[in-house]
């Protein structure tokens, strides 16, 4: 998958970020379902899902595949800009997650029932100065030349991080200097609608 290569593997959390909410319970549901059917399907040598009917999942929006196994972190792969339609990013990245980040070993047919998916749907980027970013609201992406980083917005909740060390953490994050948001390097931000599910249904 050519375009996942050019992507990036973030922090991961369950909590969901402080922005209204989006989607309706369907969606959710809809996506949630493409991204299990889209793990089982790869051990059968399927298809991902075909396209779903709401219009909203047609349209391209970068989003976060998370998986978790008992409760500890089994994977997690995205897309940070909207390269294909919302439903196909989900679809592809939760297939990514479970077989294709260098962190774990691929997902097992045992493992892929048990897992449980969290869903990342990203915001368009927006260029932000660093006194306007809002912990718990905003994720950031900062790059400079060859290098990107992101971070979603829920990963500073998690650990506790104010302002200065989102950014350093961010920073450290696209494998520059943790001072590098005060040196020319340029910072996007994005807002992100997450959600998750149980395990897999078996099938």
């Amino acid at each position: 998958m050519s375009r996942l290569s050019e992507n990036l593997m973030a922090g991961e959390g369950r909590e969901p970020a402080s922005s209204p909410p989006e989607f309706s319970l369907d969606h959710r549901q809809t996506l949630l379902q493409i991204a299990h059917e889209s793990i089982l399907s790869a051990f059968a040598d399927r298809a991902l899902p075909t396209a779903p009917l709401f219009p909203c999942l047609l349209e391209p929006r970068g989003a976060f595949t998370t998986l978790y196994l008992h409760g500890r972190l089994r994977g997690c792969v995205g897309y940070a800009m909207p390269v294909v339609p919302l439903y196909l990013a989900v679809a592809e990245t939760a297939r990514a997650a479970a077989f294709e980040d260098s962190r774990f070993c691929p997902v097992t047919k045992q493992e892929a029932v048990e897992l449980e998916i969290s869903l990342s749907v990203l915001s368009r980027l927006i260029t932000i100065r660093p006194d306007e970013v809002e912990v718990g609201r905003h994720g950031l992406v900062i790059s400079f030349g060859s290098h990107r980083g992101l971070l979603l917005p829920q990963v500073p909740v998690e650990c506790d991080w104010d302002r200065e060390t989102f950014l350093e953490q961010t920073c450290r994050k696209a494998g520059l200097p943790s001072d590098a948001w005060q040196k020319g390097a340029a910072l996007e931000a994005f807002t992100a609608e997450v959600f998750g599910g149980g395990k897999t249904d078996r099938q």
